[in-house]
């Protein structure tokens, strides 16, 4: 197929919601898909920019789009209004660019353009990160060719969709998958002690307020042998980081990490919320963590995924 592009490469547009963890597994499906000679385009949000710095992709379109997640009738209208001019958004661009493959990877900011490609019967394949499939691809997976997942457990398929799924994996970036192959920095009795704390894209308000307090309960002894590199909401990092000063820890707290193959391959443990990709870039790297769970995440599928988790044969590429 000739795409507007001007080449013969086939073209798939890739959408998915506006956090880190629809949009890293979708930056890797973009570049196997680019290693395989396929021209790429990413349709997101305005959130889901902040996590495509290093996105693959031939061209970008921002589309509206709303969760419905509010109760408010107001709220729900304006939602539903902004979903509609989305997937007229994506239409256009679909008719201009004449995709041969629609993948969306989750999140409001996928419906417009698996909406779209549904409409324009161009194929649809969706892939659910967790152990629960999640509202977006609940509504599709029907239409999908396939409903590739990252867990065996895949609870809220609809039954008419079972046929479909497949398990891959979850695709986990290139820096992340090399992590792998450096050797895991075993502890000393006197060395140092690596901690990394990650709340996922956005971060973990609680993980800001709960575990300073609680290192700063351990003995003297060994927080002075402590190297924390903690991620924290922008809005807590001047009170973690005063809060390690106080205990005396050496510590480095940000509220994104450009180098987390460099914190991950360092660390000798890991404080994680139980997202799909933390769980799976925590088994490839083969770092221990403690995991806790986001409870009040949609149909709590953190739980899941910490449940679900089995050690996975080779990744998915």
């Amino acid at each position: 197929m000739t795409n507007s592009e001007g080449n013969n490469r086939p073209l798939v547009v890739i959408a998915a919601g506006g956090t880190g963890g629809h949009m890293f597994p979708a930056q890797a499906f973009a570049d196997e898909m680019k290693a395989r000679g396929w021209a790429t385009a990413l349709v997101t949000d305005e959130r889901g920019k902040k996590y495509a710095q290093n996105f693959q992709a031939d061209f970008r379109q921002e589309v509206e789009a709303a969760t419905f997640g509010s109760k408010a009738p107001h709220k729900l209208l304006g939602a539903a209004l902004k979903l509609r001019k989305g997937t007229q958004e994506a239409a256009r661009l679909f008719g201009e660019h004449k995709p041969a493959l629609v993948a969306g990877f989750g999140g409001y900011p996928s419906y417009p353009s698996l909406s779209a490609a549904r409409t324009q019967k161009i194929p649809i394949i969706i892939h659910e990160q967790n152990s629960v499939l999640g509202r977006v691809n609940r509504l599709f997976a029907g239409s999908a060719r396939y409903v590739a997942c990252g867990f065996d457990r895949l609870d809220r398929l609809p039954q008419a969709a079972s046929a479909n799924k497949r398990v891959v994996g979850n695709p986990v970036r290139a820096p992340i998958l090399a992590v792998r192959d450096k050797p895991y920095p075993q502890p000393t009795d006197d060395g140092s002690l690596h901690i990394l704390v990650t709340g996922g894209s956005q971060g973990a308000r609680l993980f800001g307020e709960v575990i300073p307090a609680a290192i700063a309960g351990l003995p003297e002894e060994i927080r002075r042998r402590l190297s924390v590199v903690q991620q924290a909401r922008e809005e807590q990092l001047d009170t973690v980081r005063a809060a390690y000063a106080e205990a005396d820890v050496r510590a480095r707290v940000e509220s994104f990490f450009s180098d987390m193959q460099d914190q991950l391959a360092a660390a000798q443990l890991v404080i994680a919320r139980a997202g799909a990709s933390t769980v799976t870039e925590l088994a490839v790297a083969g770092r221990p963590s403690i995991l806790v769970p986001l409870a009040i995440a949609m149909d709590d599928h953190q739980t899941a995924n910490a449940e679900g988790w089995s050690p996975p044969g080779p990744p998915m590429w």
